[in-house]
């Protein structure tokens, strides 16, 4: 098969806190019903992620956020990568903020039968691979809950 012909990727993630991040959009979506995070900034030492929420979330819920991140890491899924038409990623991942110049092939990145997602980065290949998820800080201000977040002991 031919390697399909994708978008040049401008930066190079920690895998493990880039595929974490993947599971708190998840989670985050299956919890509160919110879009994906809208800004977000994934770094080694610290991350951060901008979610549109009615309200903050109570202490109890960011646990809950955390718990059920490592849960999902615990659970060993593996991480793989589907090439698709635009079309039909469509039917499969949310394209809101697929760039206006995207190939018209895509990159699916999957975790397990937990999540997928249009994504050009770099990602482990087993959840077991990411280490401890830990939410070291939040606020709330205009509608945008900001966690902060980091991958310890990978």
């Amino acid at each position: 098969m031919e390697e399909p012909v994708l978008n040049a990727h401008n930066k190079s993630e920690w895998e493990p806190a880039h595929t974490a991040e993947h599971i708190l959009n998840r989670t985050m979506v299956n919890m509160f019903g919110c879009p994906r995070s809208r800004n977000a900034h994934v770094e080694r030492k610290k991350s951060k992620c901008d979610y549109i929420l009615d309200s903050c979330p109570t202490e109890d819920q960011v646990a809950a956020i955390e718990a059920k991140v490592n849960e999902v890491i615990a659970a060993s899924m593996p991480v793989t990568i589907e090439f698709m038409s635009r079309d039909a990623a469509a039917g499969i991942v949310d394209l809101s903020k697929l760039p206006d110049d995207a190939s018209e092939t895509l990159r699916i990145v999957r975790i397990g039968d937990y999540d997928d997602c249009a994504c050009i980065g770099a990602h482990v290949a087993n959840t077991s691979q990411i280490g401890e998820f830990k939410i070291f800080s939040h606020d709330f201000n205009d509608g945008i809950w900001r966690v902060r977040w980091k991958v310890v002991n990978p």
